[in-house]
């Protein structure tokens, strides 16, 4: 097998368990209803959002943002490349932590940003679950790798 094979395989390679599509499920789900949000109401959550925030070009980013959204919402619930989407939504939650919450944390203390940070840490750690661990036996990556 040449390492292009090996490296798809590793990537599709995946842990066999059919608990894992409850994290699929909850990560591919608020992924993709995020991203639509983000087309339906632009001036809360989508480039509105994203002028408030000091972005430039905001109309680009937030439907940049809200395509990746979409599309690898779509690819974690269904099991496919979980753990290649996974870092493109990994990224999209750090920019999140770093543009909203840290000026939370400075502005008004630990606890105000942990509250509002809840979500986002609960989806991190989620992330991290899918990149390390696949996305299970019930997935498009499994039936694939076999």
């Amino acid at each position: 097998m040449d390492s292009k094979n090996k490296f798809i395989i590793s990537i599709l390679n995946t842990a066999y368990d059919n608990k894992t599509i409850l994290v699929r499920l909850v990560v591919g789900l608020i992924f993709l209803s995020e991203g639509i949000q983000k087309f339906l109401f632009p001036e809360l959550v989508g480039t509105g959002r994203f002028e408030k925030i000091g972005f430039s070009n905001p109309d680009f980013w937030a439907y940049f943002t809200a395509t990746f959204e979409i599309i690898c919402g779509i690819m974690v619930l269904l099991g496919f490349f979980t753990r290649l989407v996974s870092i493109p939504l990994f990224i999209i939650m750090i920019t999140a932590f770093i543009t909203t919450k840290l000026p939370i944390l400075s502005d008004r203390g630990f606890w105000a940003m942990a509250h509002e940070y809840r979500t986002d840490f609960a989806l991190t750690v989620l992330l991290i679950y899918l990149f390390i661990f696949g996305s299970g036996n019930l997935s498009i990556d499994s039936r694939i790798s076999t």
